[in-house]
């Protein structure tokens, strides 16, 4: 009975929604590496000047790939909510 907690009993997938980031392309992968790094640095507060620039190089990245069909949209959501901190309304 607790392989049916892991997973979401209306779509049949599992809740733990990491399976999302699996295949993903290198230079996603690069990106998300950056801008994992940089939260780290802004979430310990140290001064970071190009957080910007790193968040901006991931959200191309991602719409990239979602446009160009190399990461479906829940994929791109995912990565979009987990990395780069967004909600979707």
């Amino acid at each position: 009975m607790a392989m049916l907690s892991e997973y979401d009993l209306k779509t049949g997938l599992p809740k733990d929604k990491g399976y999302l980031e699996c295949g993903l392309p290198d230079f996603l992968r690069q990106s998300i590496r950056i801008m994992e790094e940089a939260w780290e640095k802004l979430d310990n507060g140290v001064e970071y000047l190009h957080w910007d620039g790193d968040y901006c190089s991931l959200q191309t990245d991602i719409n990239n790939a979602e446009v160009n069909q190399i990461i479906s949209p829940e994929q791109a959501w995912y990565l979009r909510e987990k990395y780069l901190r967004m909600e979707r309304e």
